[in-house]
């Protein structure tokens, strides 16, 4: 029986899924967490902050040789890649996962081999004022921040939409700079992009030996246009014309590459405005939260496909796709506070064409909003026969859930999953 090392952060939603699939293919795993977590059997604890020194240290705990690795999110993908390669298994370079995990550099590769996207800047660290920012490859030469405007403000290492602000003014681009480093770090650094109008895709797929298998496409009927960018609806398949969507993979295509990635699960965003897409970020990962139980590919989940790629078994075909459209709701947190009930759930389950609502918050715990949070507090799927019907139900299902939270209070109940949201 293969033997997989499945690396994820305590915090992780992703566990729970991968280790279904885990079950589907037919291996033993061996998880590698950074603080301990209730698992059947065991696991292997070890920080995951320097990726070689985790490596070293997990392999010299191991009783047995492993087939494949797998990361779910964050650190823990940098350390899977580490892991592969002292193995010699499948994995991209750690040059180009440092680079999608770190949005600047992510810009900086991109500029660089001509990958359509944003002109930006970046706030250095130590700059205390976007007048006197660094204005990085990809904008004009002689500009500054403001001249950007309308301007996204974003960190360079955050997920699920933390500490990104769009600022029109002078005065505005300033504020966002400085709330992004009251969340991040008073020397954090800071990439401010223009602003790009339009329709957003997402885009989740699998890197074999360098070449892309698309395996989702979605639209974001809600796409937000700021001042703050919290994701809600996510509808898969996209509903765009047939070579737009050819021109979205292209995009991705070039942009992966331009990283350096060649191997595994990517996560990627695209704006569409007009007839020009352009890259906005992509991450070693695939998508965020639960969002991942929306996608099928040959009946099987997209963990699966991770596996497998891991673990060198066979794929489905890649023009394999799901036969029903599927959607995914995000639930923002709409004020800060204490979570006292997510009323009308059992009302959304019953909503025609919903698969599944999971609120992933506990009720007494504290919630924060976008930009300053960084979690959802929860998920509604749905599955139904065309991309229309399928965003309509999870409308409804929304309609049906009413948020009661209350100011302050001490009192924690954990929910079924109270797990750390990873973003879209």
């Amino acid at each position: 029986m293969p033997h997989l090392l499945l690396i994820a952060p305590a915090g992780s939603y992703r566990v729970g899924d991968h280790m279904a699939a885990a079950r589907d293919v037919g291996c033993d795993v061996t998880v590698v967490t950074d603080a301990a977590i209730a698992m059947p059997g065991s696991a292997i604890v070890v920080s995951l902050c320097d990726p070689g020194r985790a490596a070293a240290t997990v392999l010299a705990r191991l009783d047995r040789p492993i087939d494949g690795v797998v990361g779910t999110d964050g650190p823990a993908v940098a350390v899977a890649g580490a892991v592969a390669r002292r193995c010699g298994l499948v994995t991209s370079t750690a040059g180009s996962l440092a680079a999608a995990a770190d949005k600047l550099a992510q810009r900086r590769a991109c500029a660089g081999a001509g990958v359509p996207q944003p002109d930006f800047a970046v706030v250095a660290p130590g700059v205390p004022q976007p007048d006197f920012a660094v204005v990085a490859p990809g904008a004009a030469e002689s500009a500054r921040p403001e001249a950007l405007l309308p301007a996204v403000v974003k960190p360079v290492d955050r997920t699920a939409s933390q500490g990104v602000v769009r600022a029109d003014t002078p005065a505005q681009l300033r504020g966002a700079v400085a709330r992004v480093r009251r969340i991040c770090g008073r020397d954090a650094t800071v990439l401010v992009e223009q602003f790009v109008a339009g329709a957003e895709v997402a885009v989740d797929g699998l890197l074999v030996d360098g070449a892309l298998h698309v395996l989702a496409m979605f639209d974001k009927p809600d796409a937000p246009s700021g001042p703050l960018f919290p994701e809600t609806l996510l509808i898969s398949p996209a509903r765009l014309p047939t070579d737009v969507r050819e021109r979205v993979v292209a995009v991705v295509e070039r942009a992966a590459a331009a990283i350096g990635l060649t191997e595994g699960p990517i996560h990627a965003e695209c704006r569409i405005d007009g007839d020009r897409v352009g890259f906005l970020e992509l991450a070693a990962r695939s998508i965020g939260g639960l969002c991942s139980r929306s996608v099928r590919v040959a009946g099987m989940r997209l963990e699966e496909l991770v596996l497998r790629h891991a673990l060198r078994l066979p794929l489905p075909a890649p023009t394999a796709r799901a036969a029903a459209a599927t959607g995914v709701l995000m639930l923002p947190v709409p004020r800060a506070g204490r979570l006292v009930s997510v009323h009308g759930v059992e009302h959304a389950r019953k909503v025609t064409a919903v698969t599944g609502v999971v609120i992933a918050i506990g009720r007494g715990e504290q919630v924060v909003p976008l930009p300053d949070g960084d979690r959802y507090l929860g998920f509604v799927f749905a599955r139904a026969n065309d991309p229309d019907a399928c965003e309509q139900a999870l409308r409804d299902a929304w309609d049906a859930l009413d948020v009661e939270i209350a100011d302050g209070g001490p009192a924690r109940e954990p929910a079924g999953e109270p797990q750390r949201l990873v973003g879209g």
